[in-house]
């Protein structure tokens, strides 16, 4: 089956301190655009929504704007910016680097799917 829709009419928006998710819905995809404004931080603005101690969520994304930095429970970070195609797995904290609004497409589905949702809360606190 062929289907089509634009994130400028997204299936759902999810709110939180300093960002916000729009999602798109079809057959074997959940597609997220993240916007992180300066200062957000996951474990800030996040984790009282998802209830976990890091974020437990698989990212496959693409950063179209902006700076963030990736921190994954065993200390291993990484930082990524504009043009960086990544992958990080469950168990990390993130925050935006600079004062530069970050903008980044997940592709993966678990961020469209529970991102930012007090469902996510399962594990640790």
């Amino acid at each position: 089956m062929l289907e089509v829709k634009t994130i400028e009419k997204p299936d759902e928006r999810r709110d939180f301190p300093g960002g916000h998710l729009d999602t798109v819905h079809l057959t074997g995809l959940d597609f997220a655009v993240g916007v992180f404004d300066p200062g957000w931080r996951w474990k800030e603005s996040v984790r009282p929504i998802a209830g976990t101690y890091l974020c437990e969520v698989h990212h496959t994304g693409f950063v179209a704007k902006g700076r963030m930095r990736l921190r994954m429970a065993d200390g291993a970070e990484t930082e990524v910016g504009p043009g960086d195609v990544f992958v990080c797995p469950p168990g990390h904290d993130a925050w935006v680097v600079g004062d530069e609004q970050v903008v980044v497409y997940d592709f993966a589905g678990g961020m469209a799917e529970i991102y930012a949702r007090a469902e996510q809360a399962q594990a640790e606190d």
